[in-house]
């Protein structure tokens, strides 16, 4: 994996950075700060305990000590009573003093977000909180007591100290270190120092505590706390090799007695050894150190650097020895989530998507080097291009639908348009790319466990994230201990870690319960594992820095999966600064607003909504209200995504707004060009290299895009497929047979119905399913497929690209050449495998009958309309490849053949129908519909067509039942609007005789 780093000049970014964007110049207190400081703390003794002691002993209780009467009323006002009244002002004005020194004191400390407004403070609280940063500024205790801002262990209302505790326990409390890589980088980085120490050993030169460079921890400046990484950043030059100074100091005394024990938890006025090669202003070098610290720091070095014999000299050989062989003890147990050794790594059968996130990886990458490659963005987001296909089949059908009941004459849109160039290439990768096994247990497992909890009247924990390991199991990282998960979830590798295995996924069954965790979204992938942060749940803002181009991919990603996604029922997802465009993938759940100004109006009215809600159903959060019986669309959540970087003032009333967002289900990233957002709980930066980094959360991922030219293409088969959109080409299907004697095909294969081939031998062996399975595919699919489509769908589990090769070879020779010596599968200029006008199907056929019967020779014609007509519904055996053997044709869940072909059906019915009543034969009409009613028993026009042709024969009774029967089929939902009407037409009185019927 490639590193990153950063460059010192001017205008380049600093690095990845959290909570600390950038390196803050240190200085020496002066004496002016230390007497800032006591006179701060003096003002704040008077201020905060004089006050009330002089009140208390001078003036004494001001209330009266008993029920005032009315005559109490009519007294004369005294001095003594104004005396009482002014002093019941200053017990007021002082506790609203003293709760802005306690607000603002509890956010200096924590170094989480902005402190609280206390109602009616302004002057008040402006002056505690210069009263509490002067005191707190030279003050190394009080920051002491916080390891900083880059914990996560923050919950939405006052996390617990176990909690913080699993956060830090790596730089990424949160999320970890990438596992086998940052390990392997340490040792070497160790390795190289324990060698460099012992070429100075062999060549006579002994390390000397004298020759050692240390570093004292600085105070805070504000609510800047320095890091390790910081210190890395600014004296070796890469923030990374934080880990070498973790190494050479954890688990040495300090002066104030305590230990580094945790990468992410260092304290002001500690000693930190250095590496050899550390460099800069702020370093101290013994014994040289006389005119740059006080002789109480030199001796606190002295001191230290006793404690650190197993870490010098042939010590760093030692330690970078032990990490080698058993890693850091006190970072590894936080890390992304270890995969279990597969139980099927051997192969099989199955066609599962156990591993498919990983395998269509690898897919991915043997194509690179290919003459036909698919957009890599889609391909490698399996969660994302799985939503996005499923809504774009459900576009489809939707307006396959609409375009079947507003049909003028009979006559529709029997197609949806075929994608062409750039779409047909993203509509191909997201074919290859697509988990939607992996979504639907994802959504399972989600949903089970919240049934469970809900069984067991437990809350649900609070999730910041979700872990997808490479082999399908799932984990939940909670913002803190939450107990014993219930069965079949496990205990992960920690407290704070609950795991469910893809097996014990696998047997979960449909629970009738709210989506848990709707916010979780796609960031990428680190050690094979794919990450899913929960944007709702996050105590703050999560700021997202880098270029405007970079940042532009993961924002669309982000917009795109959350408005699509499997795994949630509703939300809102609103836009700003960016993805007007993007609103045709979900209308109901994207909106875009104009300007940060607007998003600030609306969520100043959503938070004050959200609280009064949570208020009156006596909940302290969404999540308690997602659970029993309380579930209600008012707990759905609203995610605020903000590409373009606030002003001053409104990042401020943002990271007001956010402070309380997580208790609320509403989410907020922000975009940033600098790094420097208040209110930011998670900072993180997106490299030009694709690497999504948070440092201080331990995360270094390939990052999920959508780059622009793969989102305008996405969104092109969005609006391709809109309902509302007219579509004058769609009338004619994509590939026409010859129905003359003359067209008699070389190769005929029956798909409506059961299977069967004419024209072939069958093949021989276990290839025969294989083959048999690629041409269904193909044959549904004229205009030609994308190998990598082609082997996705007939191997979910992926494949290699030679067996692959090979089994379209084998297809090739079994498919055989026309007469004229061309081979009947050939492939396109783009590298996509089509078949010949030779080899047809019945559903080809079936298509053509119908447009020669309606648009073509049939016109004109009406023996020839009605022959057609008759001749294709001869061809409908039954449902679209009835006899499909079980586990295979996974891909079909893809298509929206399963709509087209009953929609056709109908059509062929409806038409024939028409035929015969134009000569009033009532009875033929009533036997053609019934029949395309076999194939599409759902379908309204088959029944509004049967109601008029039963009316035509005359027969009430028979009228009657029909209507009966329809009502006995439409059940609670009642008949359609249209039927009612038609009824109303055709039987009056058809409410009165069903009851009679009935």
């Amino acid at each position: 994996m490639a590193r990153r780093t950063t460059s010192s000049s001017t205008g380049s970014s600093p690095g990845p950075r959290n909570r600390t964007p950038q390196p803050l110049p240190r200085r020496r207190r002066t004496f002016g700060d230390f007497l800032k400081a006591f006179l701060a703390f003096v003002a704040l003794v008077v201020l905060v305990v004089g006050v009330p002691g002089a009140l208390a002993v001078k003036i004494g209780w001001p209330l009266p000590h008993g029920v005032p009467s009315l005559d109490w009323l009519q007294q004369e006002i005294t001095v003594g009573t104004f005396i009482h009244v002014l002093t019941v002002v200053v017990w007021l004005a002082w506790a609203q003093f003293t709760a802005c020194v306690l607000v603002e004191v509890k956010a200096a400390l924590s170094g989480v977000g902005m402190p609280g407004h206390v109602p009616g403070a302004g002057p008040s609280q402006l002056l505690a909180r210069q009263l509490v940063a002067a005191l707190l500024l030279v003050g190394a205790t009080a920051a002491s007591l916080t390891p900083g801002l880059s914990q996560l262990g923050h919950s939405i209302e006052g996390n617990q100290k176990g909690t913080v505790a699993a956060a830090q326990q790596t730089p990424g409390g949160l999320f970890g270190q990438q596992q086998e890589q940052a390990a392997a980088d340490t040792a070497a980085a160790i390795a190289e120092q324990a060698a460099h120490a012992a070429s100075h050993a062999d060549s006579g030169s002994t390390a000397k505590q004298g020759d050692t460079k240390y570093y004292r921890i600085q105070p805070p400046e504000g609510r800047h706390h320095d890091s390790l990484w910081e210190i890395a950043q600014r004296h070796l030059g890469d923030g990374r090799r934080y880990k070498e100074i973790y190494q050479l100091n954890k688990d040495r005394t300090q002066p104030d007695g305590s230990k580094l024990s945790e990468a992410s938890l260092i304290r002001p006025g500690w000693i930190l050894e250095m590496p050899g090669d550390a460099h800069g202003g702020e370093l101290v070098e013994m014994p040289d150190a006389a005119p740059k610290v006080s002789e109480q720091v030199q001796q606190q070095i002295h001191d230290y650097a006793k404690t650190g014999d197993h870490q010098q000299g042939g010590g760093s050989q030692q330690g970078g020895s032990g990490t080698q062989q058993g890693g850091d003890r006190d970072t590894a147990h936080i890390h992304v989530p270890q995969q279990r050794p597969s139980s099927d790594e051997g192969g099989g059968s199955d066609t599962g998507s156990g591993n498919q996130q990983q395998e269509h990886a690898t897919s991915g990458a043997e194509a690179d080097g290919s003459s036909f490659g698919l957009p890599e963005a889609l391909v490698g987001a399996p969660l994302l291009a799985a939503g996005l296909l499923g809504a774009l089949g459900r576009r489809r059908r939707q307006a396959l639908w609409q375009s079947a009941l507003g049909a003028v004459g009979g006559r529709r849109g029997m197609e949806p348009p075929v994608p062409t160039g750039s779409a047909a290439d993203a509509q191909d990768a997201l074919l290859v790319g697509a988990d939607p096994e992996g979504v639907r247990l994802l959504d399972l497992s989600l949903r089970g466990l919240a049934a469970a909890l809900a069984a067991e009247s437990r809350p649900l924990p609070t999730v910041y994230a979700a872990w997808l390991s490479g082999n399908g199991d799932l984990h939940l990282q909670l913002a803190q201990p939450a107990g014993k998960p219930p069965t079949p979830w496990q205990l992960g590798q920690d407290q704070t870690f609950w795991m469910l295995a893809r097996t014990d996924a696998e047997r979960y069954e449909d629970v009738d319960t709210a989506a848990p965790y709707p916010g979780l979204v796609s960031l990428g992938t680190m050690d094979d594992s794919r990450l899913l942060l929960n944007l709702e749940a996050v105590p703050g803002i999560v700021s997202l820095s880098g270029s405007v181009g970079d940042r532009a991919g993961v924002f669309a990603s982000v917009a795109a999966e959350l408005a699509t996604n499997g795994w949630s029922d509703r939300m809102t997802i609103t836009l700003v600064g960016f993805g007007e465009d993007l609103t045709p993938l979900a209308p109901n759940r994207l909106r875009h607003l104009d300007d940060v100004e607007a998003l600030v109006e609306t969520m100043e009215a959503e938070t004050r909504q959200r609280r009064g809600a949570l208020g009156a159903a006596g909940h302290d959060s969404v999540l308690t209200g997602r659970t029993g019986p309380a579930q209600h669309t008012r707990w759905a959540p609203h995610l605020v995504l903000l590409a373009a970087e606030p002003s001053a003032d409104d990042a401020v009333k943002l990271a007001e707004l956010a402070s309380d967002a997580g208790r609320l289900g509403i989410g907020y990233l922000v975009g940033t060009e600098s790094g420097d957002l208040p209110g930011a709980a998670w900072e993180m930066e997106i490299t030009s290299q694709g690497k999504l980094l948070a440092p201080l959360l331990g995360l270094e991922l390939d990052a999920q895009l959508l780059p622009v030219a793969q989102q305008r293409a996405v969104v092109e088969l969005f609006v391709e497929a809109d309902p509302e959109r007219e579509n004058t080409n769609a009338a004619a299907p994509p590939f026409l047979v010859d129905i003359s004697e003359q067209g008699r095909p070389a190769v005929y294969a029956r798909l409506v119905g059961p299977y069967e081939i004419i024209g072939l031998e069958t093949p021989d062996g276990e290839r025969s399913p294989l083959l048999h399975e690629a041409l269904a595919l193909l044959l549904l699919h004229r205009e030609g497929v994308h190998p990598r489509v082609l082997s996705s769908a007939l191997w979910p589990r992926g494949v290699t690209e030679d067996v692959r090769d090979a089994l379209v070879e084998r297809l090739r020779g079994w498919l055989g050449n026309d007469p004229d010596g061309t081979p009947r599968l050939g492939t396109d200029e783009a590298g996509r495998l089509t078949l010949a006008k030779s080899v047809v199907s019945d559903l080809d056929v079936l298509r053509s009958l119908y447009h020669e019967a309606t648009q073509g020779k049939g016109v004109n014609s009406r023996a020839v309309r009605g022959r057609l007509l008759t001749d294709a519904l001869v061809l409908v055996r039954g449902p679209l490849l009835a006899d499909r053997p079980q586990g295979r044709y996974g891909w079909l869940t893809h298509e929206i053949i399963d709509a087209q072909l009953p929609l056709l059906v109908a059509d062929i019915g409806l038409a024939l129908s028409a035929f015969h009543l134009e000569k009033d034969r009532a009875e033929k009409a009533i036997e053609a519909l019934n029949a395309s009613r076999n194939s599409a028993p759902a379908d309204e026009r088959l029944w509004n067509e049967l109601l008029r042709a039963t009316h035509a024969t005359g027969d009430n009774d028979r009228l009657k039942r029909l209507a009966a029967d329809l009502v006995a089929r439409s059940g609670a939902r009642g008949l359609p609007p249209r039927t009612e009407a038609l009824l109303d037409e055709l039987l009056p009185t058809w409410r009165s005789g069903v009851a009679a019927v009935g």
